[in-house]
């Protein structure tokens, strides 16, 4: 990250959640399609992705991993 962009973020970070949430709208509004969709998009996406997963789960055709295992991996990467 270049230093005007770092400077950029480390302002941003000093601002209220509510002050960040109108600044993203504003750099939304800016540059339009850096996003996968709207928020009402992405969220009936990810509503749908559930949906799908749970159906596969209910077949039978999903791959379950214990959550020791999951997080026995995660610790051996950060290490």
């Amino acid at each position: 990250m270049n230093s005007r962009v770092h400077a950029i973020v480390e302002e941003a970070r000093k601002l209220t959640r509510d002050e960040r949430m109108e600044l993203l709208d504003l750099l939304e509004v800016e540059f339009p399609g850096g996003s996968e969709g709207t928020p009402g998009e992405i969220e009936a996406a990810w509503i749908e992705e559930v949906r799908r997963r749970i159906a596969e789960a209910e077949r039978g055709e999903a791959t379950f991993i214990d959550a020791d295992e999951v997080l026995a991996e995660a610790r051996r990467l950060i290490r």
